[in-house]
């Protein structure tokens, strides 16, 4: 995908989460700072915080598990393992994104049943683990990143609903969640 066109799609993800009324209401988000080619959530993040959200970002551990720690502000992050930008605020624990409202989470694709592909080490899928059945969990995609179907292990957590750029904010099957649906596909 063309940089401009990764950059309109980054916005409107954006958009369109900072439009979901959960969001709204979080009072704190559990995020995660793109790199490469991912959906960009700088901004995102950067929204977020500057309207008053406690915005925690993820710390990779040596054992592939996800310690937390505040967003303060762009310059609040520094290079960790994996070419990932880690807060350097202190580390609230792995447990911190079990009280979040809403956790925002990567995806190399998700699935029409909510699974979701990583990048293979379980990170995710244990700290999704830990998130209550009616948090909202929102993996942010491309629009051709929603398939009939991903390779699953028994570990796996499915997510609640996906953001694409044009499709906005939807459960996995393609239905619009509102703000009182949490789809359990």
């Amino acid at each position: 995908m063309p940089e401009d066109e990764r950059i309109r799609a980054g916005r409107l993800i954006r958009d369109h989460v900072l439009g979901l009324p959960e969001v709204g209401a979080a009072g704190t988000v559990a995020a995660y700072y793109s790199m490469g080619t991912e959906p960009d959530t700088h901004s995102l993040i950067f929204a977020l915080w500057k309207r008053g959200s406690y915005v925690v970002l993820p710390l990779l551990l040596p054992d592939g598990d996800l310690d937390w720690a505040s967003y303060e502000g762009p310059d609040s992050l520094a290079p960790g393992p994996r070419g990932l930008l880690q807060p350097t605020e202190p580390v609230r624990g792995t447990q911190t994104v079990a009280r979040a409202d809403v956790v925002l989470v990567p995806a190399l694709a998700v699935d029409l049943r909510g699974y979701r592909l990583g990048r293979g080490g379980g990170s995710y899928d244990r700290a999704l683990a830990r998130v209550g059945a009616q948090v909202p969990t929102i993996a942010l995609l491309y629009d051709d990143e929603l398939l009939p179907a991903v390779p699953t292990q028994p570990h796996d957590q499915r997510v609640r609903f996906v953001a694409r750029p044009g499709d906005g904010i939807s459960g996995p099957l393609g239905r619009l969640c509102l703000a009182v649906c949490y789809c359990e596909c």
